[in-house]
């Protein structure tokens, strides 16, 4: 807030003035007043959304068999991850490299310029946003609270002298939970609910309380989702490892064996830029133009196993060439009005009003 408060004091001090606005490249010291900014490079921020699923084996996990006819049931916990989805953004980063200074003089017309906190040039004589920063998502989404199962077993369950007549017991009352749920459904309860919706609330009772007491039995499986995001700075590549990715242990680092590898393949595109300008020509747009960034196309592939997990295309500078907006633009005659993307410096909209 001070520096887009500073770069309004700044560029009023110069707005009855006349002549063009001198932009040139680098930072510029000594006597010199005005306004430095950067262009941003890309980067590709990537979000891998993994689960873990872990077993916890049940009070009554052998007696599965015995009484509920659950074959297969394990008596020894386990921990398994998988790969849910892959989602990919572009980040902006300041480039150290593309540092423009805009000079405020006598007899110039400044633009009122606005910068992110990093430096990187957002909009030419706009409103001030007031945009903040993007936070990071939180990395991990909640998962659905637990139901105790032992808050639904009667005396007669929790007195039992034994496991194996706790499991019977717990048995019969899954049983007569059946029961009850299916003569709700056929119209022969005892008491039947007064409409729909107390029917369903009777339903969604009898069912939490069976798969509460049958996980005695079968065992929990709790899901937790969590995301790991990786950042690359985007270059021609082909199957170079970005992860790996372990069953018992989810994403791990590039050099971690204990993972499988997730390779990413970067293609630049090659898409057209604008005609070559002579080195003459292009050092004057140097001295004079507002520099922005033309960003190049790339397509990003991600694959584990030999599965593609993502495929897209997307903007990246580096790929891409950096041009300028003519001076002639910035007069007292007209206010231009610019819009920048802060994740790839290319322009958004430009508009000319007529001061006249």
């Amino acid at each position: 807030m001070k520096k887009g408060i500073l770069l309004w004091t700044l560029c009023g001090l110069a707005c009855h003035c006349a002549a063009q606005t001198e932009v040139t490249a680098g930072v510029m010291r000594g006597k010199d007043y005005g306004v430095t900014y950067l262009l941003p490079r890309t980067e590709i921020a990537i979000r891998v959304w993994a689960t873990r699923q872990t077993y916890t084996p049940g009070e009554f996990c052998k007696y599965a068999d015995r009484y509920l006819h659950l074959s297969d049931v394990s008596a020894q916990p386990t921990t398994g991850w998988s790969i849910d989805r892959v989602e990919t953004r572009v980040v902006g980063v300041p480039d150290k490299e593309q540092v423009y200074f805009v000079k405020l003089k006598d007899k110039s017309v400044a633009p009122l310029m606005e910068l992110t906190s990093d430096g990187i040039v957002r909009s030419i004589n706009l409103p001030f946003s007031g945009e903040k920063p993007a936070t990071e998502e939180p990395e991990a989404e909640p998962s659905a609270p637990e139901t105790d199962p032992r808050q639904f077993l009667t005396e007669e369950i929790l007195m039992a002298s034994s496991t194996a007549k706790r499991a019977e017991l717990v048995a019969k009352e899954i049983y007569a939970i059946r029961e009850s749920r299916n003569a709700l459904l056929r119209g022969e309860a005892d008491n039947m609910p007064q409409d729909g919706a107390q029917l369903k609330l009777m339903l969604d009772q009898l069912n939490l309380q069976e798969q509460a007491m049958t996980e005695m039995f079968a065992g929990k499986v709790r899901k937790e989702s969590q995301s790991f995001t990786l950042h690359i700075t985007p270059k021609e590549m082909t199957d170079e490892v970005a992860f790996r990715f372990s069953r018992k242990l989810g994403v791990v680092a590039a050099d971690d064996l204990a993972g499988e590898p997730a390779y990413l393949t970067i293609t630049d595109l090659k898409t057209p830029t604008l005609p070559e300008t002579s080195s003459e020509e292009e050092a004057k747009k140097k001295v004079d133009g507002v520099a922005y960034n033309l960003p190049g196309r790339a397509r990003i592939v991600l694959t584990f196993g030999g599965k593609t997990l993502y495929q897209e295309e997307m903007p990246v500078t580096q790929f891409g060439t950096v041009e300028y907006l003519a001076p002639v633009l910035f007069n007292k005659n007209s206010t231009t009005k610019v819009l920048f993307d802060t994740a790839t410096g290319a322009l958004l909209k430009v508009d000319r009003e007529s001061n006249n």
